[in-house]
């Protein structure tokens, strides 16, 4: 690390460009009512697609943007990802229907990718191992403050200036982090060590990447785990507004929740060194299988509203605090073995882990219709399956050669 930046504002920088990712999602979710009434009042649901659609652009950006910073340097390629989500940003904010809309959303998610991807990309440059996880658990500790109050801060622009106004506050947030890490933040991947853009080049990678059997079945189980959290985020405001009639109460009770859910991650900076990540990962997916079936069983009791709304919101903490005991550890345990090609590991990664998860989640999404049953048992089977997996891990690496 240069002596220009501290361990701490590095971490802090980090979570910023982590939090694009967060605010660009949860900020949005006070807002789904008042865009699904303006632009999709025949089908309401149609809103959602303002989340998945982003997600799916930042999905598609990953791929490219990695190799693209092995090639030309970590701070070029974040200035130009900036730059595309600024126009995203302003072609939403000017948009008159939710088609345009959700372009510019695909569009914001594009340039999106590139603070995500590339900071992890810097953390590999500089930290390897548990030392790895441990950074990034605490940048995603920092970066849980920005869902506790995005959505207080996203009701707070719509009632000042309507739901358009947040895309200005994406402007706004993205030249922020574009100024600090221009003015502090040194380039990580001298010239000597970069890759030149060559397909045979991108394609050997990809193929090594794919015959990693830890990799590759982290990748997997982070398909699954990001398939969780997105499936809650784009289902848990018509849950509070729907099913419990507290829309108003929305942005307060999620701030809290995710406040809580936050220190999963400091929990896991804590453990990952004494335990390391496997361990963690499988434990987590095994408490939700309990969680949700849980979840599930109490749908059949007549239980009284204020008690039903209470075991949601129990189990909506704890679907946000696994992401903290799983996310940043999936990351690391699928980049470690590919220091030599951060950039091109941590788009393949992140693409493939993104674009699945959506997959997933978008279908779940749309199939909302007034009860708990869709979203449990879509987080039910999915932890299922990624815990079966991290078992599978556990008995291949068991095999491989020390």
């Amino acid at each position: 690390m240069s002596d220009r930046m501290s361990k701490a504002e590095f971490i802090a920088l980090i979570a910023m460009m982590f939090a694009t990712i967060a605010f660009s999602l949860d900020a949005m979710l006070p807002a789904l009512p008042e865009i699904a009434q303006e632009l999709s009042p025949g089908d309401v649901n149609r809103a959602q697609l303002i989340l998945t659609s982003f997600v799916l652009g930042m999905g598609a950006g990953t791929l490219v943007v990695g190799p693209i910073s092995d090639a030309f340097g970590r701070k070029n390629v974040i200035v130009f990802g900036s730059v595309i989500y600024i126009a995203g940003a302003a072609l939403a904010w000017v948009s008159q229907s939710l088609e345009v809309v959700l372009m510019a959303r695909v569009l914001q998610g594009l340039g999106a990718a590139a603070p995500r991807v590339v900071a992890l990309a810097i953390i590999r440059d500089l930290y390897q191992g548990r030392d790895m996880a441990r950074i990034m658990s605490i940048a995603m500790m920092i970066f849980t403050i920005f869902p506790a109050f995005a959505p207080l801060l996203g009701a707070g622009i719509i009632a000042m200036v309507g739901w358009r106004g947040i895309f200005l506050a994406f402007i706004l947030f993205s030249l922020i982090v574009l100024v600090w890490m221009g003015l502090r933040l040194p380039e990580t991947l001298p010239r000597e060590s970069r890759r030149p853009i060559r397909p045979a080049l991108l394609a050997a990678a990809a193929a090594e990447i794919a015959r990693h059997p830890t990799v590759r079945l982290s990748i997997m189980v982070q398909t699954l785990a990001m398939g969780i959290l997105f499936t809650m985020l784009t289902m848990v405001q018509p849950v509070y507004d729907v099913i419990f009639d507290k829309a108003e109460s929305f942005p307060f009770i999620f701030g809290a929740v995710a406040l809580v859910s936050g220190t999963s991650s400091l929990l896991n900076a804590k453990l990952v060194i004494r335990l390391g990540m496997r361990r963690i990962v499988s434990w987590s997916l095994a408490s939700q299988i309990v969680l949700s079936a849980l979840m599930l069983a109490l749908e059949a009791l007549p239980l009284s509203e204020p008690v039903h709304f209470a075991c949601f919101v129990v189990w909506q903490t704890s679907v946000f605090f696994i992401a903290g005991t799983t996310m940043g550890n999936l990351n690391a345990m699928a980049m470690e073995p590919m220091g030599h090609i951060a950039g091109t590991a941590a788009s393949v990664i992140g693409a493939v882990a993104t674009v699945g998860a959506i997959l997933i989640a978008a279908p779940v999404g749309l199939l909302f219709n007034g009860s708990l049953l869709p979203l449990g048992f879509g987080i039910l089977i999915m932890s299922c399956i990624g815990y079966g997996l991290m078992r599978h891990m556990a008995r291949v690496e068991d095999r491989l050669p020390v």
